[in-house]
């Protein structure tokens, strides 16, 4: 009478336990599951980059022949003056002439083509992708030794979720039943994989 006492109250706590954990996991479940499918269809995405995209947008300004003499304090200063126009606080890596009337200037994600003849910007850049970069970031453990401590809680968890749900349900549903047969066939997967693809 005691074993059976013990196991039926086992059950109802480990259906709590479970339930709460599954809960907290949702979130980081989300962002690695969304992460994995853009990083496993890498390939499928517009310039084969799933944490930006692409962009470009041409502006209209004064014409800035004052510049087109090359003089490099000039450059500067019509460099500052666009991206001052343009919102852009940041200092940029580099200004240079790419032809007597084209001045660029770069920064790590953005490039400003600045004809200074006629005061036409092309703006070349990337934007990351909503949400999907910050999915990724935290997927390849870029966050380094602090985010190591919640993925390797994380994937505690997981082990524990997938190990409490085997024993959940009683009867021809759970353990010894249907879920024996499900389960294996969850262990399967993997294993005919890579045995048909000829392992690592």
């Amino acid at each position: 009478m005691a074993d059976g006492s013990s196991r039926f109250l086992l059950r109802p706590w480990l259906r709590a336990i479970h339930r709460d954990i599954g809960y907290v996991a949702v979130g980081l479940t989300f962002i690695y599951a969304l992460s994995g499918l853009a990083v496993n269809h890498i390939a499928d995405w517009k310039d084969g980059d799933a944490n930006f995209v692409r962009y470009q947008t041409t502006h209209h300004f004064a014409p800035l022949a004052n510049a087109a003499n090359g003089n490099s304090n000039d450059d500067e200063a019509v460099a500052r003056d666009v991206a001052s126009k343009l919102g852009i606080t940041e200092p940029p890596r580099e200004v240079y002439r790419a032809a007597p009337d084209q001045l660029d200037v770069q920064w790590e994600r953005r490039t400003l083509h600045i004809d200074t003849e006629k005061g036409d910007v092309i703006e070349e850049g990337e934007k990351p992708r909503f949400f999907l970069r910050l999915a990724n970031w935290l997927h390849l453990n870029r966050g380094k030794k602090a985010w190591t401590y919640v993925a390797d809680t994380y994937a505690v968890a997981l082990l524990f979720l997938s190990i409490s749900g085997l024993f959940m349900i009683k009867g021809k549903k759970g353990l010894f039943g249907r879920g024996a047969v499900l389960a294996l066939v969850g262990i399967a997967i993997p294993v005919v994989y890579v045995t048909l693809a000829g392992g690592p």
